[in-house]
């Protein structure tokens, strides 16, 4: 019977390897498929056909052309500010909120709390939406991206639930010294918050970060464009005639193809950077967010 089950146990542990293995593949290769095309001659790339497990002859032409392009290091600057002040202002606003919602004995939190889950699945639609974002001034500038989006339903009730496992006696103590709400949010909440608050900071900054279809409807001005609006030009319009400029009418088509590549990886790798930094917070924050009332 031992025998039975070290045979079952092995056999099952290779099907898990294969099979997590293949899914790891997978998941893996249409960003390395991106990032040797990218790395490829541009020619070469027009031609070959089927699976890229390597760069076909390595150049790095179409990155020289991609930060040739303004418009690209504009994008950056202005998603750059969109990341850092939106969330920025995410974390304020959605640590006040969960700290209301997740005290006892507050006015109204129920009706307040219920009128906030039905945003979830409910909204007054794109037209009202836009009309009171113009009526306010905020259209054709950066602050259409950052606040109207100021608080992420999903993220406050989750932000709420870890406010929630933090034990009432320490607030109760430090108003017995006379602290203000403030005081408790400030110095007590969010210090032991840190890995919940890093999830939140991974959650808007990725959101702000690939944002690009309210920016897109709000920002008409280009040189207001987010980076993510330049890559939509560049990959549905096929718009690259700026980053082309002297490559012959022959092989512009050939560039056009690498600078698409070249140019996903740009807008990509940021976020992808910066992630290993945070994964140590991530399943932390995530499980004391999930904790059941």
């Amino acid at each position: 019977m031992k025998s039975y089950r070290k045979i079952g146990e092995r056999v099952f542990d290779l099907f898990n390897a294969v099979f997590l293995s293949f899914i790891t593949v997978i998941t893996i290769y249409p960003f390395l498929y991106v990032l040797f095309a990218s790395l490829s001659n541009s020619t070469d790339l027009a031609r070959h056909k089927g699976l890229i497990l390597f760069p076909l002859g390595f150049n790095v032409s179409a990155y020289e052309m991609v930060f040739k392009n303004p418009m690209i290091l504009k994008g950056y600057g202005n998603t750059i500010f969109i990341v850092i002040v939106g969330v920025a202002l995410n974390i304020v606003m959605t640590s006040i909120g969960a700290y209301f919602l997740s005290r006892k004995n507050v006015l109204l939190k129920k009706p307040v709390m219920a009128l906030i889950v039905f945003t979830m699945f409910f909204s007054g639609g794109l037209i009202p939406f836009y009309f009171a974002v113009k009526n306010i001034g905020l259209t054709n500038t950066l602050w259409s991206a950052i606040i109207p989006f100021s608080i992420n339903t999903f993220n406050l009730i989750i932000m709420r639930t870890s406010f929630m496992s933090i034990p009432d006696s320490l607030e109760e103590s430090a108003k017995i010294e006379g602290a203000g709400d403030f005081w408790v949010l400030c110095k007590i909440i969010i210090p032991l918050s840190l890995p919940i608050i890093a999830v939140m900071v991974l959650y808007y900054g990725v959101e702000k970060w690939n944002g690009w279809f309210y920016a897109s409807i709000f920002i008409t001005k280009r040189e207001l464009f987010p980076l993510q609006v330049i890559l939509r030009e560049i990959l549905l319009q096929n718009d690259t005639s700026g980053m082309a400029i002297g490559t012959s009418m022959m092989d512009k088509e050939d560039v056009s193809e690498s600078i698409k590549y070249a140019t996903t990886m740009v807008a990509t790798l940021p976020v992808l950077t910066i992630y290993p930094f945070v994964q140590k917070y991530f399943v932390k924050g995530v499980m004391i967010g999930a904790l059941k009332e």
